[in-house]
């Protein structure tokens, strides 16, 4: 069924203001809404005009419309497809976006490498304090349904729950509004206990529902991300005697193929809350590895609570001055091929 764009908005202000409310909606009542610049009168005619296509109904003589099944299921199949192409759409961005920034930093790390003569490693973004965009469930069986969550930085997370009874779609589009009206734009800190207790007490018998997409919401923001790491001029520690003895070489070459330590080390340095650049010399080095060695890092910023790390690796006696201006150049550079994107 096609409704030009007035018909839509007033039904979508019908079926809205009667989920919040419970009572039949007026058309006094949907003039107030600010993106509607209509008078009562043609307000009138609409709902009319909708009722007659069997899309809202008048409960009572004299008194407003409420939505009726097909005007529910128009506006569930709408509201899907809707979040559907957003979701898709957002899928498509990341899948893209990822594509261009594994070669950007495969290339910065081979840039550092180059003109500090050290070795370098940068990680990929992650992703921290992240706030929730919105939650889509959607039925998948009489049993289970899809919850579709969506987080800063277009992170999209699926969770299947299980249900010992079946939910239908009035419910699951009452429980959408619920949940995105409330928890939309909040990280998982701000979503403290009052907020969860209001929910459940508006969600009444559905209240376990709403328990189990807050654990999927709160696994789905906590859940760390595998870092990549992406490595260069490992073979540039044989230039400097201190370190090419064939254990200290083999033991930080070792550290570069594997990751692991690489990994840990990033995990380490990012505990310290600092963002700027950091200079480990000798014993400070995050590493036991390390301890021969002078560390610098520095944590890059996509925006959207997206972080990284970039480290130089070399000599107790490297230009710290180079290295350190490097890395607030490419700092720079990386800002804005991002802001760029």
């Amino acid at each position: 069924m096609q409704l030009d764009d007035r018909k839509w908005t007033i039904l979508k202000a019908i079926i809205k203001t009667y989920l919040e409310t419970g009572e039949p909606v007026g058309s006094r009542t949907i003039s107030k809404f600010a993106d509607l610049n209509l008078s009562s009168a043609t307000i009138r005619n609409e709902m009319s005009d909708l009722e007659e296509m069997g899309l809202i109904l008048q409960p009572h003589t004299s008194a407003g419309r409420i939505p009726s099944d097909a005007g529910y299921r128009l506006y569930v199949d709408y509201m899907l497809e809707e979040k559907d192409r957003e979701v898709t759409e957002m899928k498509e961005l990341v899948l893209q976006r990822q594509d261009k920034m594994e070669l950007l930093l495969k290339q910065m790390a081979k840039l550092l490498a180059a003109n500090t003569n050290y070795a370098a490693m940068i990680s990929g973004p992650q992703y921290h304090r992240t706030k929730l965009k919105f939650i889509q469930l959607s039925i998948v069986s009489e049993t289970q349904i899809l919850a579709v969550i969506v987080a800063e930085g277009n992170v999209v997370k699926n969770k299947m729950l299980n249900l010992e009874h079946g939910l239908d779609q009035k419910t699951i589009l009452e429980l959408n509004i619920l949940l995105n009206t409330a928890l939309n734009g909040l990280t998982l800190e701000e979503i403290n206990l009052g907020t969860i207790a209001k929910l459940k007490e508006q969600a009444g018998i559905h209240s376990e529902v709403v328990n189990r997409v807050l654990d999927a919401v709160a696994e789905s923001i906590q859940k760390e991300e595998e870092v990549e790491i992406y490595t260069s001029g490992a073979t540039n520690i044989f230039k400097y005697p201190e370190l090419s003895s064939s254990e200290k070489a083999s033991e930080l070459i070792s550290a570069f193929e594997e990751k692991k330590d690489l990994v840990d080390m990033i995990s380490q340095d990012a505990q310290t809350d600092e963002t700027g650049i950091q200079v480990y010399i000798g014993q400070e080095a995050p590493l036991a590895t390390m301890q021969d060695c002078s560390v610098v890092t520095a944590t890059y910023e996509l925006g959207e609570g997206m972080y990284g790390r970039i480290g130089v690796i070399g000599p107790k006696r490297m230009d710290y001055d180079k290295v350190v201006n490097t890395l607030r150049t490419l700092m720079a550079q990386l800002d804005q091929i991002f802001k760029k994107e």
